[in-house]
Formats: structure tokens, C-alpha cells, sequence
């Protein structure tokens, strides 16, 4: 079934379109609803929710984007919804969202060393690496994440965002410099030359 035969089918309430669309897309969504949430029983709740949502709203999709590029919006401003939700109710909330590191993280090979001190040399790394994408702003962030975690192209990302190519490139741009500038001072004063 190609993407517009499942349009079709979710529409016509055809049995087995919704199945797979899931299973199309279920895999991606979690993975990047993870990327801003920072914890997989979150970003599975949040997957289910854009399928209900595509779900509920499929009769409005107008083909503008691709199928995917318009589940990814969905998926991206839920994850954002939630940050931002986790943020007003507890004082620092989407710090801590972002940074919860007490769930088994998706698609982050395991340590490279059995080793107990470089093993936690590199919890240290992702945990300072993702606190430098926490402190973000949202736009940098969203553009940064769908690059280099989910891998989509700056024009998917700007579809995605409802923006230009030429402003996703400048957002990744500077969300690079940033990140740069915020990990300097710790590489510097933490890595040493191996």
C-alpha cells in the first residue's frame, strides 16, 4: 500500500490501514518522540497519541507534505507539548524531563568498554551532552534532533517544521555552535588525550 492507498483507507475506515500505518511508523515515532523526552514509557505513550491523532484527523491531511513528514509535525509538537507541560508544573520540570536517565535508552549502543571507569566516563559524556541539548532553544533543538538522531533531510525538517531549507540549515548551524560553546569548557577541563 503506498501512502496515498492508506490515506484512502484510514478515511474509508478500511480494515488493517490503521495496522499499517503502525507498523509503518511506529518504530520512527517512538524514537523520535524519545529524542525530546528522554524516557521510552513517555515517548510510547506519546507515539500512541499522534497515531490517535492521525487517526482523528486524517480526513484533513491534504497531500502538502508526505504522509510521514505530517506525522512527524504531529509526533514533534506533542513531544514539545509535553516538555513544555513537564516544565509549568514542577520549578526546572523540562530539565529534569530531558534528563531523565533512569530508563534503558533507545538506539544508544552500549559501552564500547566493560571497564567500570570508562563506562561511566561515557554516562558522563551523554549525560553533559544531553543537558547541553536541553538548554536549546526549542526551534535549534527540534532541527538538531530530527538531523543527527533521526536522520531526516533538511527539506523532511522543513516540512516538519513548516519552514524554509535555508532556516533549518541556519538552525542547525547554530544549534552546532552552540553546543560547541557549551561543551568546550567541559571537554577541556574533562577529556583527556588518550
Amino acid at each position: 500500500m503506498n501512502d496515498e492507498q492508506l490515506v484512502e483507507g484510514l478515511v474509508n475506515g478500511q480494515a488493517g490501514a490503521f495496522r499499517e500505518l503502525v507498523e509503518r511508523h511506529q518504530h520512527k515515532l517512538i524514537n523520535i518522540c524519545y529524542r525530546f523526552v528522554h524516557n521510552k514509557s513517555e515517548a510510547e505513550d506519546l507515539a500512541q497519541e499522534t497515531f490517535l491523532e492521525v487517526y482523528r484527523s486524517i480526513d484533513r491531511f491534504r497531500g502538502q507534505s508526505s504522509l510521514s513528514t505530517w506525522i512527524y509535525r504531529i509526533a514533534v509538537s506533542k513531544s514539545l507539548d509535553f516538555v513544555r507541560k513537564q516544565s509549568r508544573e514542577k520549578r526546572g520540570g523540562r530539565l529534569k524531563a530531558l534528563l531523565r536517565l533512569d530508563d534503558s535508552t533507545i538506539e544508544i549502543p552500549a559501552p564500547s568498554s566493560t571497564v567500570p571507569d570508562r563506562v561511566m566516563e561515557q554516562k558522563e559524556r551523554q549525560r553533559v551532552l544531553q543537558s547541553a541539548l536541553a538548554r536549546l532553544p526549542d526551534k535549534q533543538h527540534v532541527a538538531f534532533v530530527l538531523s543527527k538522531y533521526d536522520g531526516l533531510s533538511y527539506q523532511e525538517i522543513a516540512e516538519t517544521m513548516k519552514t524554509s531549507v535555508s532556516s533549518v540549515e541556519s538552525l542547525i548551524h547554530r544549534a552546532k555552535n552552540n553546543l560547541q560553546k557549551g561543551l568546550r569548557r567541559y571537554y577541556e577541563q574533562n577529556v583527556k588525550s588518550e
